[in-house]
């Protein structure tokens, strides 16, 4: 049974019509794919294949529509055609698909993209730590969650606070000295994000392009772990000034990690680094040092491949606890080594970053 909110959505659009039959975009079949989930709505508009082009501003007023229900944030509409149509070389759709069109961002300095090749690097952790390095040296820092099937942002920050809408556009989150936003903050804890390749593209344009980030100097974004797509829309769709790979020090991390390199390497978005998390424990009792997953992989695999090490970060119940609190270690305990070697790699993150992009070319998945 529909929720009230995905209800009034489709009511709305079912006041959308086609001018050349009367018929409305429910009844006549179009709309597929209606998903609305704490305020995001996203749906696609299925047409006839010769009439797409035409249609455009049938995808426009649904959109707005679906927009204009009380209880929406954003919504985002894409135009497909059906397959069996009689023109294949006809375009498939009239608005840029979801991973295409204009750059996102241009407010932002630099963005610089925290990945891995696998997950259970602590690359969320890492994220985290960095951007609140960077707000610490005085910049303008955005922090954005780009995993849309496992966000942690929330529990990192340590809030569950819901964004605020005005007029259309969201209003990201403001936390130790950094504005942030993460599909967490929209959807409850618990609710396991179902959602296909182009939703979940779509998502993440309405993370960039429906939130007021306003100007930025930095921003980080936290990357689900793989090659998918994740990763595609962010190359495509905002200038990214480089990606740092986070692994821990053993060989099926640092394979994982490799395939992450030369991703990026694919879509001509430079390697700024990598780190080696978990490089070794310590012991909370005694201070021992173990180096249960090996120690120093990332630094012999950051010279096989021609990238910089930047630095590597002990596997510590501390730096745990204080991020599952939302109280990261850079902030909470600023004295301690771990919290230096994260100012410091973000420090040298920014130099990197912060300069002027040398050789930058369009990527070879761009059309």
């Amino acid at each position: 049974m529909e929720s009230g909110l995905t209800a009034a959505v489709r009511t709305a659009l079912a006041g959308v019509r086609d001018p050349q039959t009367g018929l409305d975009v429910v009844a006549s079949g179009w709309l597929q794919g209606l998903v609305v989930r704490d305020g995001l709505v996203q749906f696609a508009l299925e047409v006839p294949r010769e009439r797409a082009r035409a249609l455009e501003p049938v995808r426009a007023a649904a959109e707005a529509a679906a927009a204009a229900v009380p209880g929406v944030l954003s919504a985002t509409c894409v135009l497909t055609a059906h397959r069996a149509a009689p023109a294949p070389e006809a375009p498939r759709a009239v608005r840029p698909a979801p991973g295409q069109g204009k750059m996102l961002l241009p407010e932002v300095g630099a963005i610089v993209a925290v990945a891995s090749g696998k997950g259970g690097v602590g690359k969320s952790t890492t994220a985290v730590n960095l951007a609140v390095a960077l707000a610490g040296q005085g910049l303008k820092v955005g922090l954005l969650d780009a995993d849309i099937y496992g966000p942690s942002l929330p529990q990192m920050l340590g809030t569950r606070e819901k964004p605020r809408a005005v007029g259309q556009r969201i209003q990201p989150l403001v936390r130790w000295g950094l504005k942030a936003m993460s599909i967490g903050f929209l959807v409850e804890q618990d609710t396991a994000m179902i959602w296909r390749g182009p939703m979940v593209m779509g998502a993440l344009e309405q993370m960039m392009g429906q939130v007021d980030w306003g100007p930025l100097d930095i921003m980080i974004v936290d990357m689900p772990p793989g090659t998918g797509d994740a990763q595609l829309t962010m190359s495509q769709r905002v200038p990214l000034r480089g990606a740092v790979i986070v692994s821990t020090p053993q060989d099926v991390a640092l394979i994982d990690a490799r395939r992450g390199v030369r991703m990026f390497e694919k879509v001509n978005v430079p390697v700024l680094g990598l780190i080696e998390n978990m490089s070794y424990f310590c012991c909370p009792n005694c201070n021992h040092r173990s180096d249960i997953f090996g120690h120093g992989g990332a630094r012999t695999e950051a010279g096989r491949l021609e990238v910089e090490f930047l630095g590597e970060l002990p596997l510590k119940l501390e730096i745990r606890e204080l991020a599952d609190a939302g109280t990261p270690i850079v902030l909470a305990r600023p004295e301690t080594e771990e919290a230096t070697t994260y100012r410091r790699i973000a420090a040298r993150i920014w130099e990197k970053a912060s300069a002027p992009p040398v050789g930058a070319g369009p990527s070879i998945l761009q059309d």
